[in-house]
């Protein structure tokens, strides 16, 4: 049977107070949120290119914290540093010139980065490579991407389980998925920013990898920041639609044998661990519509 597992992009928010935790400060965030969830997606690691040769690497005691407070059957989604995901470092102004950055792709600084992690690695389920959008200025086209992928991915340990998020909805073809399953990896479907319904994608595509990641993040971050006040504790804008179809597009990939992680952000509703709670009853009614019998995980989650 598949294995499902549901949780949010990040956990400490005070505001969560109620919802998640005993208070807003002074606890084990992770520790508490591990009694809940069972699964969490670490991003805070992705902000790790500062300038050419000025990479940071997860800090050693975070790290073990991390892997000390959840017990053994808890999953994190890992984001890689955009140190391997950059094409080009980020330009001070549209005007600047773009520098080249040397680690694109760089198997060997993910193996460092992997290291660094290593104590999580037990404990992982996907390690995310999310690339930005790339126009012709940094990626002549879907060819050379899925060029320099390849070769990534013939050269990564296999043991380490990859997904790869892409924001250029043209390089999702039948290419790039097959790419992807001959190589072991998988595909993170992402709801928001430049990229398609992940409703449409998996229609025009089918999906013919055994696990992935869904990740919840809405079409308008900042307005959401603009309207929750950066205090996410309420619903703020629901998706019942959305939601209710995505649910039946996970009903369809479990019963189908795939393993599904969904990773909600904040920023998709307005309050991560809400929109958890309406999401699981909608995907435990298309669970029972499909004729899919139901993950055990589904039975304790909220």
């Amino acid at each position: 049977m598949a294995d499902f597992r549901i949780g949010t992009c990040s956990w400490k928010y005070g505001e969560w107070k109620g919802v998640v935790y005993s208070s807003d400060k002074g606890i084990d965030f992770l520790a508490e949120y591990a009694r809940k969830f069972d699964t969490v997606e670490i991003d805070q690691w992705f902000w790790s290119l500062h300038g050419p040769g000025k990479i940071a690497m997860p800090d050693e005691r975070t790290v073990r914290s991390y892997a000390q407070a959840v017990p053994d059957d808890f999953r994190f989604t890992i984001k890689a540093p955009n140190s391997v995901t950059l094409t080009h470092f980020y330009a001070k102004s549209k005007q600047a010139p773009l520098g080249a950055n040397d680690h694109f792709l760089s198997v060997s600084l993910f193996n460092r980065f992997l290291e660094s992690v290593a104590p999580l690695l037990p404990r992982t389920a996907c390690v995310m490579l999310q690339f930005e959008y790339l126009n012709r200025q940094k990626m002549q086209g879907r060819d050379q991407f899925l060029e320099k992928l390849a070769s990534f991915l013939e050269h990564y340990d296999e043991s380490i389980p990859i997904g790869i998020e892409t924001r250029n909805p043209n390089y999702l073809s039948r290419q790039y998925f097959d790419l992807l399953t001959d190589a072991g990896a998988q595909h993170v479907f992402l709801q928001g920013y430049y990229m398609p319904d992940i409703r449409e994608v998996l229609r025009a595509h089918g999906y013919t990898g055994r696990k992935t990641v869904i990740r919840l993040h809405g079409p308008d971050r900042k307005g959401m920041e603009e309207k929750s006040g950066g205090v996410w504790s309420r619903l703020i804008e629901t998706r019942d639609e959305e939601l209710r179809g995505i649910a039946e597009r996970v009903a369809t990939l479990l019963g189908d044998g795939v393993d599904v992680i969904v990773n909600v952000n904040n920023h998709y509703e307005g309050c991560a661990p809400l929109t958890i709670e309406r999401f699981m009853t909608l995907l435990r009614a298309a669970l029972q519509e499909a004729g899919v019998p139901l993950p055990s995980r589904l039975e304790s989650t909220s």
